[in-house]
């Protein structure tokens, strides 16, 4: 077995048997400091008020060669920012900005399959799978040295946090959540909705087919753009903005990404036998005990659950906002304000 997936398989077997005992366990040499300053409440900002980010940074973490976005002071409260399908790391260009000047340490990855972000491996099988996106985020904590963040983010960016949250507790020190609870499993996934929930899952039903991987491979940033639209049918997307983050997905992985990820949610791909017990432990819909603030915007176009619905899978100090204005899927790059806030506010749980 090589080194690196039985490094990962040991670490699985000793977290999920704390997770499932209930007893996180403790690890020595945190990278947890005190913020500069004491961050409340944040000066008004806008969305759109800033248009990039400097030089990133590259680490390699597990399986990747992770591009990421690292502001703000080195001693401040590490927060993680986390993007989704098919969006990027500009999704935080104005929510970064605000936190590093509260005090906090702001981390943004580009997800596998997006950006400057490589695999390590030609051989390492190009995964979508919820686990993998979760483990990738663990991996990335750990190459930096974090032991403790906030984690937030939106989409696959959302239950990724809900995952590290769930899993890994001790390495949480607060959750926001756009859309709120979105751990799923492909049993769940396999129970048909009614036809007008399902039309909403148009693309999921498209990328089965080999004219759909073949359609996002040949007219990719047409599709992205498409589904920016529908998912925020009240956001003005200008062209340099969408140019901002359009070069994200010519990553040389994205399509095989992107396609296995609904793939294998309806059970048309298989995952890998690594995650099996990860995605055993998810099938359970365990609940999230850390401080969290789920989000929700008032005119969010994608799927999405009602808040009703997830709110009792939050079992520990738990508040749940509405964002009115018209802000659709992409909640951190429109309503960017709220966004920071909520990151603030959880942390201060």
């Amino acid at each position: 077995m090589p080194e690196t997936i039985d490094r990962a398989r040991r670490r699985w077997i000793t977290t999920a048997g704390a997770f499932l005992a209930a007893a996180p366990f403790a690890r020595a040499g945190s990278a947890w400091a005190e913020p500069v300053g004491a961050p409340g409440k944040l000066p008004p900002l806008a969305a759109g008020a800033r248009t990039g980010f400097g030089a990133l940074r590259q680490v390699e973490a597990g399986a990747l060669n992770v591009a990421y976005v690292d502001m703000g002071p080195a001693t401040g409260r590490p927060v993680l920012l986390l993007h989704g399908w098919p969006y990027d790391i500009h999704s935080y260009v104005d929510v970064a900005p605000a936190l590093a000047a509260a005090g906090y340490r702001v981390l943004i990855p580009y997800l596998r399959g997006y950006g400057q972000t490589r695999f390590l491996s030609d051989a390492t099988p190009r995964n979508g799978q919820q686990a993998a996106l979760a483990v990738d985020a663990l991996d990335f904590l750990d190459a930096l040295k974090i032991e403790k963040a906030v984690v937030a983010g939106y989409d696959w960016g959302a239950r990724t946090a809900c995952i590290l949250a769930a899993i890994w507790p001790e390495r949480c020190k607060g959750l926001v959540s756009v859309s709120g609870y979105l751990i799923g499993s492909q049993a769940a996934n396999a129970k048909p909705l009614p036809p007008r929930a399902e039309l909403q899952w148009w693309y999921q039903f498209y990328f089965a087919t080999e004219r759909g991987r073949e359609g996002y491979a040949r007219h990719t940033r047409d599709f992205v753009r498409l589904i920016w639209e529908l998912a925020s049918p009240k956001w003005h997307i200008d062209e340099a903005t969408f140019a901002r983050s359009a070069p994200a997905f010519d990553n040389p992985d994205h399509v095989a990404i992107s396609i296995h990820n609904y793939r294998w949610r309806l059970s048309l791909a298989e995952g890998e036998e690594k995650y099996a017990e990860l995605e055993r432990a998810l099938a359970a819909f365990p609940n999230i005990a850390v401080p969290t603030i789920t989000l929700e915007g008032d005119a969010n176009g994608a799927p999405h659950p009602d808040p009703a619905a997830y709110a009792g899978k939050f079992i520990g100090r738990y508040e749940h906002r509405l964002i009115t204005g018209g802000i659709g899927h992409n909640l951190p790059q429109e309503a960017p304000q709220a966004f920071a806030q909520a990151v603030v506010d959880v942390d201060a749980f």
